[in-house]
């Protein structure tokens, strides 16, 4: 018996050696992807780890912008802010740019390598123009010795350096997490958990990468050594990109699909042509395409939905087809889904963005709040900008504590189905726990009040008697939601994106943030105009202590709950994505096409 179990093994890890993935995965020469060679854990380590030296390089540039701005670039507190708002939303705007570049012409594999080397070139560049012309004199840009005046060829110098970084971290964002869930095949039972558990390790990734450059870089820039952080920056995107290429050999692909957007045009087109035409009252009547129509990867239809009938039009066949279809005429029923998929993602995309709000106060008005409370302890000077580590720190044993205690413990529970709660529940769960996280800041606040000096006039920095650790509840808090909502995020947009959409999928979730900074900015700007009416200092004055902070948070907590209630509405309506068995056997025995990278 022991001898047949053996030969038993020898033959499944013999079949392994040379079976094909399921999902139309390729190889770098465009061959179909053998599992036991390519993808898994051993590219998908790779690439978590160059996350978290990317993610380390570009916090350690900026997490202390605002203060390179007015140290060594002269600007005020305002110009600087402002200057570093538009970078910061150059930054989710450039990854629109990556993520079509990956999804429509490059391929995912060489968007993320070109969009790194540019990072790289800034990161660079940067150190050089810093080195060479800035900081001058030397040892200047410290708290003390503030930096003389600089030639326009080096300002501009410092611009193009800094926006190339914002290019090449924005493009490579959102086509580096689509990559990494690329390399496992989720039609395989072990794999597909896998790929669910790469998205958690993903993000706490990037949290240990800013944690490291909020901390040790942080500190070394706040003293003036701003060469030695910005150097340390370049050289751990170079040893990002340099391990990025390692894997080169072992990477799984997928074939670009062409622009999406001509192919949502060419629906909306169609069915506009046939308003009037009746619709079938079935939809396995509609058309759906011949073999030129299929999916490059893996040779799946995307199944009729119900829904947005309209443009179900578009793939009704009439007497005016003819023999040759025209796509601007009559498209197939997986393009038509296509389209109907994105537009039924943007309602759930809308409601995070409130939730985005919330998430930002961590570093604006989190920070104001702490300076403004006792940050000494033992004589020791805590910054109150070093109180995100606890939000880091709360991620981190998040994301072991729900993969590990939570999902299982939830999937026996519910018995109906293997898995613990859904993306949608999850992202549900993140938004209740953003709502208790305003309140715990809203109460420390009102506490802060009661114990701190109303009459200090110019730095009211120390100037209340709690202690900046209070603040601790509301930064572990946001923690935790944003293990719920923002992994949920990813898996969710990556999971329900079209095929050829994927990276389209998480760079919503980078666009989420960037609107939730505007939308704060604004919802500071509209408050504070309406609460300094009558001589009234406002709710968020320069000095907290004649203010009502508290209210800000608490008007925070009630504005999320009612986009609870309508994500409630959203998560409910909303139809998953369904997509047609992959027929396995023609993908492997069929060449892919010549990929070639």
């Amino acid at each position: 018996m022991a001898c047949l179990n053996f030969h038993k093994r020898c033959e499944k890890r013999e079949m392994e050696k040379d079976e094909y993935t399921f999902d139309g995965s390729v190889d770098k020469q465009g061959e179909p992807a053998v599992r036991a060679k390519t993808g898994r854990w051993f590219a998908g380590v790779l690439l978590l780890v160059n996350q978290g030296l990317a993610t380390l390089a570009f916090f350690g540039v900026g997490v202390n912008l605002v203060l390179f701005l007015t140290r060594v670039m002269g600007q005020d507190n305002a110009e600087a802010a402002n200057s570093v708002s538009k970078w910061t939303g150059t930054v989710y705007i450039f990854s629109l740019l990556g993520a079509f570049v990956s999804d429509s012409y490059w391929g995912r594999y060489k968007t993320c390598a070109i969009f790194q080397a540019i990072f790289v070139a800034g990161l660079v560049s940067l150190s050089l123009t810093s080195y060479i012309f800035l900081i001058k004199p030397n040892d200047c840009g410290d708290e003390e010795t503030p930096c003389g005046s600089h030639s326009t060829i080096s300002v501009a110098l410092f611009y193009v350096s800094i926006y190339l970084i914002a290019l090449g971290n924005g493009g490579y964002q959102p086509t580096i997490a689509t990559f990494g869930a690329d390399q496992f095949d989720e039609d395989h039972p072990q794999e597909s958990h896998s790929k669910v558990a790469f998205f958690s390790y993903f993000y706490l990734a990037l949290n240990l990468g800013s944690l490291f450059s909020n901390t040790i870089l942080g500190y070394f820039e706040d003293q003036g050594m701003w060469t030695i952080g910005f150097w340390a920056s370049a050289g751990s995107a170079i040893l990002a990109l340099v391990l990025f290429l390692i894997g080169t050999p072992r990477y799984r692909h997928f074939k670009p699909t062409g622009n999406p957007l001509s192919r949502f045009c060419q629906v909306v087109v169609a069915a506009t042509k046939k308003w009037n035409v009746q619709q079938p009252s079935r939809g396995d009547e509609l058309y759906e395409g011949d073999e030129q129509d299929l999916p490059l990867n893996g040779n799946r239809r995307i199944l009729h939905t119900q829904g947005f009938k309209f443009l179900d039009r578009a793939a009704i066949i009439t007497s005016k087809e003819g023999g040759g279809n025209s796509p601007w005429r009559l498209c197939a029923v997986s393009q038509v889904e296509e389209v109907k998929c994105i537009l039924r993602l943007l309602p759930i995309w809308l409601c995070t963005i409130l939730y985005s709000v919330v998430f930002t106060q961590m570093a604006s008005l989190f920070v104001e709040q702490g300076a403004a409370m006792k940050t000494t302890l033992s004589g020791f000077h805590i910054p109150p900008a070093s109180m995100s580590s606890f939000d880091i720190l709360s991620v981190a044993s998040f994301i072991f504590i729900y993969r590990r205690v939570l999902d299982p413990l939830v999937a026996r529970l519910k018995k109906s189905s293997p898995r613990g709660l859904t993306e949608l529940q999850r992202m549900g769960v993140g938004l209740i726990i953003a709502i208790m996280a305003m309140v715990a800041a809203g109460i420390v606040e009102h506490f802060r009040l009661k114990s701190a000096e109303k009459d200090c006039s110019h730095d009211c920095s120390n100037s209340s008697s709690l202690s900046i650790f209070w603040q601790v509840p509301q930064y572990v808090l946001i923690g935790a939601s944003e293990v719920f909502m923002y992994v949920g995020q990813l898996e969710f947009f990556n999971g329900q994106a079209p095929d050829g959409l994927k990276s389209f999928g998480s760079a919503l979730c980078m666009t989420s943030i960037s609107l939730g900074n505007y939308v704060s900015s604004l919802l500071v700007s509209v408050v504070m105009k309406i609460s300094t009416t009558d001589n009234m200092p406002g709710w968020i004055p320069g000095n907290l202590n004649k203010g009502h902070l508290d209210r800000f948070y608490f008007l925070l907590a009630a504005l999320t709950s009612a986009d609870f209630l309508v994500y409630l509405i959203c998560a409910k309506w909303y139809k998953y994505i369904k997509f047609e068995e992959r027929s396995i056997e023609k993908q492997n025995g069929e060449k892919q096409g010549d990929f070639r990278v």
